[in-house]
C-alpha cells in the first residue's frame, strides 16, 4: 500500500514519471504523486508538479485538477477550503485512501496550531477550521483533554519538547570532522 512509506512511493512515482514514454508519465502517476505530496504537506514540490502537468493530461483526467483544489486550499492555509474540496469529491480507488489520510493529517495541523495559538476559541470556529460540525468539534476537544464549556473551547497549551544542547567541544568536533571531510 501506497501509505506505508511515503517517501518510497513518492521517489517511485518520481522515477516512473521521469522514465515515461514521451516524457510524458500516466495521469494515475501524477495524481498519486500530487496527492502524496499533499500528504506530506510538500506543498512546493506539489506546486511544481501541478506546473509541469501537461494541459492534455490536466484536461483528460479531471481528478488531478480536484486534488490541486485541495492543493491550493491548502497553500492559503484556507483549513474549511480544504475540508470542503475533500469531501465534495468522489475519490478514486487510487486516491481515497490517501485523501483520506490527508483528511486526518490537516485535522491533526490544525488541532496543534489551535493549541498553539488560542487560549480559547469558539465552537463554531472550531468545527469550521476541522471541517466537523459543532458537536463532533466538541467530542474532538474533549478526547484530547480541551476543556468545553457552552459554546467555548479552552486548549490545553502542548508540552515544549526539551532542547537538546551540545557542548561546545562536541560543536567543535563536528566542525572538525566536517571540515576534514571537505578537504578529502
Amino acid at each position: 500500500m501506497v501509505l506505508e512509506n511515503l517517501e518510497q512511493a513518492a521517489e517511485e512515482l518520481e522515477k516512473q514519471e521521469l522514465q515515461a514514454q514521451g516524457g510524458v508519465a500516466s495521469p494515475d502517476v501524477f495524481a498519486k504523486l500530487l496527492a502524496i505530496y499533499l500528504l506530506q504537506n510538500d506543498l512546493c514540490n506539489a506546486k511544481l508538479l501541478w506546473k509541469r502537468i501537461p494541459q492534455s493530461v490536466k484536461a483528460q483526467n479531471l481528478e488531478i485538477g480536484k486534488i490541486w483544489t485541495v492543493g491550493k486550499a491548502m497553500w492559503l492555509r484556507d483549513s474549511p477550503g480544504v475540508f470542503s474540496a475533500l469531501s465534495s469529491t468522489q475519490w478514486s480507488d487510487e486516491i481515497a485512501p490517501i485523501m483520506a489520510a490527508l483528511v486526518d493529517k490537516v485535522r491533526e495541523r490544525c488541532l496543534g496550531l489551535v493549541s498553539q495559538a488560542y487560549t480559547s476559541v469558539t465552537l463554531e470556529t472550531l468545527s469550521k477550521l476541522l471541517g466537523v460540525n459543532p458537536s463532533e468539534a466538541a467530542a474532538v476537544a474533549q478526547k484530547n483533554g480541551w476543556n468545553v464549556e457552552d459554546k467555548l473551547v479552552y486548549p490545553v497549551k502542548p508540552v515544549p519538547q526539551p532542547k537538546i544542547l551540545t557542548s561546545t567541544e562536541q560543536q567543535l568536533h563536528i566542525l572538525t570532522n566536517f571540515v576534514s571531510f571537505l578537504e578529502n
